[in-house]
């Protein structure tokens, strides 16, 4: 009996989708011509690949991200073409993290994101509810971070390997997506870090330590400090760090060797490793970094930065935040 089919791959490196005995025999792949505000998806051979599109704002994190970002994890997970999710950025860096303006400087939404009006995420309600002048409600905030949270995670709850290539910069929010996905590969010199521990902010993901271990979490928090995508990789937050040039280049020869692998040996490997995450209480961990964000947003402390932001625009009161730790000028142009 031939161990091979006709391109001389043997049968376990076929697609779910090839050969007489396929589940999915006769069936045609459904067409569809969705769309996202924030992101575009592609199918190449057996790689998904999901890419944040608000290039102009460093792909900053909207109301919709969340929305857009599960979807299409969710519609990868479904094709049985696809055997990796390939997560990237346009433009100069990965993720700048979120749009805070409309918080901070009070400023209106932007044209591009739709934010139901009456909800939970309406801007106008959540800005009330920043008012340092005005009672916080904590559950207000927590169900819209809360929900953040929920799509960032698809790309660690998706039954199939997600991979995040990392370029210029994964700041703040940026690394609250990035580090839900199974592997981290980035630039040398890719800016890593979350800054606004240093006031107004806690990873709402709640997975640095998870990621990184107690002490070099903590490194990290303790001082808002980033890391080059060098040092990521050294600290074991990333697999592999390149040089920028030569960054896409690796990135198709990790996935390209992902996506050989049989599906359901990659989902059987990842479901049995992800266990260990759950027994580390991944969920609780984002549960609690998601109160103490919102919490950290309406203290003293807080209310003058978001007061001073308004005075004097975000950018000011990030310079203000920063410059004393020396690395303002490093960081500004991300």
């Amino acid at each position: 009996m031939d161990s091979t089919d006709q391109s001389g791959a043997a049968p376990w490196y076929r697609s779910q989708t090839d050969g007489d005995g396929s589940l999915f025999r006769g069936r045609h792949r459904a067409e569809t011509d969705r769309t996202y505000r924030t992101l575009t998806y592609e199918v190449t051979g057996r790689i998904a690949r999901i890419t944040f599109n608000r290039a102009q704002r460093g792909n900053a994190i909207t109301a919709d991200t969340p929305i857009d970002l599960a979807a299409a994890v969710e519609r990868a997970d479904l094709d049985p073409h696809v055997h990796v999710i390939l997560l990237s950025g346009r433009g100069k860096g990965f993720c700048g993290g979120y749009d805070l303006s409309i918080f901070a400087e009070g400023a209106a939404a932007d044209d591009d994101t739709e934010s139901p009006d009456g909800t939970v995420v309406d801007p106008i309600v959540q800005a009330r509810n920043h008012d340092p002048a005005a009672v916080w409600d904590p559950m207000i905030d927590y169900a819209m971070m809360s929900r953040f949270n929920r799509g960032f995670a698809s790309l660690m709850h998706a039954n199939k390997p997600t991979v995040a290539k990392l370029h210029g910069f994964a700041i703040a929010g940026g690394t609250d997506i990035a580090l839900f996905a199974d592997q981290i590969i980035c630039a040398d010199d890719t800016k890593i870090g979350y800054p606004p521990t240093r006031v107004w902010g806690v990873p709402a993901a709640g997975m640095w330590a998870h990621r990184l271990g107690d002490q070099r979490a903590k490194r990290l928090l303790l001082t808002g400090d980033c890391i080059t995508g060098r040092q990521a990789a050294e600290w074991g937050l990333a697999v592999e760090s390149v040089p920028a040039d030569e960054l896409d280049a690796r990135t198709e020869e990790l996935v390209a060797r992902i996506a050989r692998m049989p599906v359901n040996q990659l989902m059987m490997v990842k479901l049995a490793l992800n266990s260990a995450l759950h027994s580390q209480g991944v969920a609780n961990s984002g549960m609690i970094s998601t109160v103490f964000d919102g919490i950290s947003r309406h203290t003293r402390e807080g209310y003058a930065f978001q007061n001073r932001a308004a005075e004097k625009g975000f950018r000011e009161a990030v310079r203000e935040r920063d410059e004393p730790f020396g690395d303002w000028k490093r960081g500004r142009d991300g």
